[in-house]
């Protein structure tokens, strides 16, 4: 009776051993719960009485699998199915082709059957994914304010939005600067700018690819109720590595320009139609875990009237003080060599503040 009892708990205690997953260690410390991933540095087990633990790898001896395990190996091949380990090696009892025998050092991840479709979710997402997906993005702040005896207002603010994939990268980018002086009445606008566009690339190559774009710009102060620029062209990955990209691009576009002078007495409206040759460079660098650098430079001799041109040129450093925020210095010009009679053709930004992100910005 008493050896029954006995063969009845160990059948019952060997059953729920059956039903998870076992580890064994160097030291000989065994873990038992369900093995959920490696990526053969560490390994994730969730055990029911410690919670989501993680051991090396390199201190792993033994894997006893009650559930399929999908072992992916060097060569590339993945074998799936309830795994044991005989002298020091895998044997995975596959559905297909029997018992696959791999070595440890042969195996570069492991993943159970739910980790397995959130893995191929993944990868189809990569392979295929929406227009919606793989946004990033950042927000730049600068504010000067002043009451007492003196009252003035400047600020300027800065967003863009980046949808970067292996293939093409969508980018969304507007720049605000607004300034006012309420010192001595009336009450006077000193600075009043807005410009942002959208532009497209597409790589045909690893190194090679084509870009098109459409540019919006106002301008108080130019008297440029619009200025729209709609063009394209060619470009080089020069270097695109994980830290830095340099770009260099050649192309054209077609350019048109709105001016109402202010007063209107002045001078009567002008508008403006021309064909550009565009020719610039993109930078932009990861210098260490918490400073970037992206600097912009283009110039756009116009075909249509020889001898003028635009000139623009972006350059932004940010610190990140938090995930999140990070404190960034930004200077901007913008040269036109033909403005209107009496105006001056350079426009510069100076600015700092404050940079908020979101997503994994990459630029």
């Amino acid at each position: 009776m008493r050896r029954s009892v006995l063969t009845v708990l160990f059948m019952l205690f060997l059953g729920l051993s059956i039903k998870a997953d076992q580890l064994t260690l160097k030291n000989g410390d065994r873990l038992t719960g369900t093995i959920v991933k490696s990526d053969a540095t560490t390994l994730l087990i969730k055990t029911d009485f410690a919670g989501d633990v993680t051991v090396k790898w390199d201190a792993v001896t033994s894997i006893l699998s009650a559930e399929p395990l999908h072992l992916v190996l060097k060569d590339g091949q993945t074998v799936v199915g309830n795994v044991t380990t005989v002298d020091g090696k895998f044997d995975v009892a596959t559905k297909e082709t029997g018992e696959v025998s791999a070595s440890k050092d042969a195996v570069v991840a492991v993943r159970n059957d739910d980790e397995e479709k959130s893995y191929d979710a993944e990868l189809d997402r990569l392979r295929n994914p929406h227009l919606t997906d793989f946004w990033s993005g950042l927000l730049d702040t600068g504010l000067t304010l002043t009451r007492g005896n003196s009252s003035t207002l400047a600020y300027s603010l800065t967003g863009k939005a980046v949808r970067l994939t292996d293939r093409d990268k969508i980018s969304v980018y507007t720049t605000a600067v607004y300034a006012n002086d309420d010192t001595t009445p009336p009450s006077r606008t000193t600075a009043h700018a807005i410009r942002g566009g959208v532009r497209g690339d597409l790589n045909l190559t690893d190194r090679v690819f084509v870009f098109g774009f459409t540019d919006f710009e106002y301008d108080q102060f130019q008297h440029l109720d619009l200025r729209n620029t709609l063009g394209g062209g060619v470009g080089y990955h020069v270097i695109k590595t994980k830290n830095t990209v340099f770009d260099v691009y050649g192309g054209g576009d077609y350019d048109q320009e709105y001016f109402s002078p202010d007063p209107p007495t002045v001078l009567t409206s002008v508008t403006r139609k021309t064909g550009e040759v565009v020719l610039g460079e993109e930078f932009d660098a990861t210098l260490n875990s918490r400073t970037t650098l992206s600097e912009k430079f283009s110039v756009v001799p116009n075909i249509s009237k020889g001898g003028q041109y635009r000139v623009q040129f972006d350059a932004t450093a940010a610190t990140k003080l938090k995930s999140w925020l990070s404190w960034q210095i930004t200077y901007s010009d913008r040269y036109l060599s033909n403005p209107l009679p009496g105006l001056k053709g350079n426009d510069e930004l100076l600015s700092t503040g404050l940079r908020l992100t979101f997503g994994k910005v990459a630029f």
